[in-house]
C-alpha cells in the first residue's frame, strides 16, 4: 500500500493558529476527511472551524485510577480516511498504547495509506530542547526527534509578528483570563517570541534545503563524559552534522573494568536513548587514556570534525597538563578539527514547561 503523505504545520509557540489553518485546508480538501485527535484549548474560533468534520471518538484509557482520553489509532486505521487530522504531534502517550509517542501513532497511519496534517511548536524538536530552554528559561518536557519533521513531505509555517500573537493572548484568544498574566511574565515574553520566530523560520528553511546539500565525506565525533550535560554536547555535535550532511558517531571513554555510579549509569542510559533518537552513533571504550582512545576512533571513523566540552577547573598537577581538546589536536590525524562547546547554566528551567 502507497505510505499516506505527512503535512506539518510548524508555529513559534500556542495560539498563533496552527490548529486553525490544519482544520482550515482539512474543510477545504475535498475528500474524505475525519478528525483524528483535535486539541482546541477552549478556543471558540478553532471550534467554529471544526464543525462539521467527522470526529473519531477518543477512547478511554485507565491510569492510575484516571479516565485518560486518548487518540484512537486502531480506529483510525479501520476507518481509512483519505486524510486525517491529528493535533499536537509532540503528545506523550498514556501508558499501555500501541505506542509511546503520538508521532509514532502517526507513523502507523500513513503506513495505512492515509495522508495526515499534524501540528507542532518548534520548541518540540529534541535537538533544540537545551538552545531554547537556555533562552526562555523554559524546559519543554515533551520531544519528537528531529527527524519526525524531516520526514514530512510537506512543512507549513504558521506565522504571526510576536506583537500580533500578545495581542491575541491580551483578548483572551490563547489562553483564559486567569492564564494571562502568568503567560505575559513568562513564556510569552517578546525577547523569547522574537527567539521563537526566528527559529522556527531558521528551521524550515534547513529542511527545505537539507535533500539537496551535498556530502563532502565530514564525519562528527561528540567526545562525552559521564555526566547529564553530554546531552547538550550531544544536540549541539547533532545539529552541526546536520548542517553539514554528515554522519555523527558519540564517544564515551570509561576505565576498564569500572562500575559506574548510579548517576553514570544514568547518564550513559539517557545518552543511549538520545542518540538513538536522534540516529547517531554510540560508541563505548573501556580505556585508561582518553585522548588515545579518541585518536584510535578518530582514525577508525575517518572522522574530521570532534566536538568536546570545555574543561572544568585545573586543580594542583593538573594545572601543569595541557587541556583535553589540545592534547586531542596533538594526538588526532591533521586535517581534524576540533571545536569547544561552552556549558551554560539554564535560567530556572528546573519545575517550568512550555504551554500548550
Amino acid at each position: 500500500m502507497p505510505r499516506g503523505r505527512h503535512k506539518v504545520f510548524l508555529g513559534m509557540a500556542a495560539g498563533v493558529g496552527k490548529t486553525y489553518r490544519m482544520l482550515q485546508e482539512g474543510r477545504t480538501d475535498g475528500r474524505d476527511v475525519a478528525i483524528g485527535l483535535l486539541e482546541t484549548h477552549g478556543r471558540a474560533e478553532t471550534e467554529e472551524q471544526a464543525r462539521g468534520l467527522e470526529v473519531i471518538p477518543r477512547r478511554v484509557v485507565m491510569y492510575r485510577g484516571a479516565a485518560l482520553l486518548e487518540m484512537d489509532l486502531p480506529a483510525i486505521i479501520a476507518r481509512t480516511p483519505d486524510l486525517c487530522l491529528i493535533d499536537e504531534l509532540a503528545h506523550t502517550n498514556a501508558p499501555g498504547l500501541e505506542h509511546v509517542k503520538r508521532y509514532e501513532d502517526v507513523e502507523d497511519v500513513l503506513a495505512a495509506g492515509i495522508d495526515v496534517y499534524s501540528t507542532l511548536n518548534v520548541q518540540h524538536l529534541d535537538s533544540l530542547n537545551d538552545q531554547l530552554a537556555e533562552n526562555s528559561g523554559v524546559r519543554v518536557r515533551e520531544t519528537v526527534p528531529d527527524t519526525a519533521l524531516q520526514r514530512a513531505d510537506e512543512i507549513v509555517v504558521v506565522d504571526v509578528t510576536p506583537e500580533t500573537l500578545l495581542d491575541r493572548l491580551r483578548a483572551g484568544k490563547v489562553y483564559p483570563a486567569p492564564r494571562i498574566d502568568a503567560a505575559l511574565n513568562g513564556f510569552f515574553r517578546i525577547e523569547n517570541l522574537v527567539a521563537l520566530r526566528e527559529t522556527a523560520l531558521r528551521q524550515v528553511a534547513e529542511e527545505t534545503v537539507t535533500p539537496q546539500r551535498v556530502t563532502v565525506g565530514e564525519r562528527l565525533l561528540a567526545l562525552v563524559r559521564p555526566q547529564p550535560s553530554a546531552q547538550r554536547l550531544v544536540r549541539r555535535a547533532w545539529r552541526s552534522a546536520q548542517r553539514l550532511g554528515a554522519d555523527l558517531d558519540v564517544l564515551w571513554v570509561q576505565p576498564p573494568g569500572h562500575a559506574p555510579s548510579d548517576e553514570q549509569a544514568r547518564a550513559l542510559s539517557a545518552l543511549r536513548q538520545l542518540t538513538s533518537v536522534l540516529g547517531a552513533h554510540l560508541i563505548v571504550v573501556e580505556s585508561d587514556d582518553i585522548v588515545a582512545a579518541a585518536a584510535e576512533q578518530i582514525r577508525e571513523r575517518g572522522t574530521t570534525y570532534v566536538l568536546v566540552g570545555e574543561s572544568g577547573p585545573r586543580r594542583w598537577l593538573g594545572r601543569l597538563r595541557e587541556p583535553l581538546p589540545q592534547r586531542i589536536m596533538a594526538a588526532a590525524p591533521r586535517g581534524v578539527d576540533v571545536r569547544i562547546v561552552a556549558s551554560r547554566r539554564l535560567r530556572e528551567t528546573e519545575g517550568k514547561e512550555a504551554p500548550a
